[in-house]
């Protein structure tokens, strides 16, 4: 098998970028045996973190012993530690920048820029950063076409749970006509606690209290997460151009005990649905809580698990369930694109 060394920049190194290298410290004999990928860890740039870059290759797992026992990087020995982000996005020691800061989902800043910039410098791009896909989808892929390079970002909607590849590689050749699905597991564990007879206030401070909702929960139960995850689907699978003004969005906050326990009484659940739907040259997209009969193939889908079933004229429906969240399952995502990239640029040697 052919084996290539590639030389990797992380531009953030919060949950995401902690957990892809916690996955290169456990794997690298492994990943070079099964795929004969190598790596080197070039640089790291994180405002909070720290920063530090050494062109012959910082070790992972000693990254990930300082940021465990220190919270940080900005004792790790050697290397610069005078560098920023867009001195990875620029360095001509880096083949691939993995950008995986905080989402902007109205402007995609910082991320936009730092991937605008990458691919001008002919690197390639892998991200879980939903903004900038969001923002700038049509507008980035015709700058990585342009410039002979990759960019990748299954990470944006289920995590690690492959979405976005699966609709376009593995399911190449279909016609998608809807897809729905269960894409914020902050809101989806609330409806489950309220099946179990908590009020929405005591199941957002339990989501709060196990590190699902942020201290505030605005993205995620006012349906902002998935609406800009809608765009997404709409956008790159389906060729539209729509923006997070034109989802017609819900979130759960009205949503009561009695609602829930009436939902159930009728055999059914009740979950926030995120559903795009390609109508003629139309697509439209929605996010709102909506009923749901227990025999659909998202009713049973609880807790903090996501599912989305893709519409297809080949196959009918299609639908996956797992974790659509947590720095190892993110992580994994940002592997799994590298290792796509590895494999296009080794298939014929």
């Amino acid at each position: 098998m052919p084996t290539r060394v590639w030389r990797i920049g992380l531009v953030g190194f919060g949950n995401v970028g902690q957990g892809f290298v916690r996955i290169l410290a456990r794997k690298r004999e492994e990943l070079r045996k099964r795929y004969g990928f190598e790596f080197k860890i070039v640089g790291i740039a994180d405002p909070i973190k720290g920063s530090v870059y050494d062109s012959e290759g910082l070790d992972p797992k000693l990254l990930v012993k300082l940021v465990d026992e220190k919270g940080h990087i900005k004792d790790y020995p050697g290397g610069r530690k005078d560098i920023d982000s867009l001195t990875i996005c620029r360095s001509g020691d880096i083949d691939i920048v993995v950008e995986v800061t905080p989402t902007n989902i109205e402007t995609g800043e910082p991320g936009l820029t730092h991937i605008r910039v990458a691919l001008e410098h002919g690197k390639h791009v892998v991200t879980s950063n939903k903004g900038p896909i969001a923002v700038a989808y049509p507008e980035l892929k015709e700058l990585a076409e342009r410039k002979g390079v990759m960019l990748r970002f299954e990470g944006v909607v289920l995590s690690g749970t492959p979405a976005i590849n699966l609709a376009l590689e593995a399911m190449a050749g279909v016609d998608i006509t809807k897809v729905e699905g269960i894409v914020n597991g902050t809101t989806n564990f609330i409806l489950t606690k309220m099946e179990e007879g908590m009020s929405y206030e005591e199941a957002l401070r339990e989501a709060q209290r196990l590190g699902y909702a942020e201290a505030d929960p605005t993205m995620d139960v006012e349906g902002w997460d998935a609406a800009i995850k809608a765009v997404i689907i709409a956008n790159v699978l389906m060729d539209a151009r729509i923006t997070i003004k034109d989802v017609e969005r819900e979130g759960i906050t009205k949503i009561t005990p009695e609602d829930v326990k009436e939902a159930l009484r009728n055999g059914q659940r009740i979950k926030l649905l995120m559903r795009v739907v390609r109508e003629g040259g139309n697509v439209r997209a929605s996010v709102k809580p909506e009923r749901i009969n227990l025999s659909h193939p998202l009713a049973n889908v609880v807790g903090v698990t996501n599912a989305l079933t893709f519409y297809t004229d080949h196959l009918g429906p299609v639908t996956i369930v797992g974790p659509g969240a947590g720095r190892i399952e993110t992580g994994q995502a940002i592997l799994s694109d590298i290792l796509a990239i590895h494999r296009y640029h080794t298939r014929f040697r």
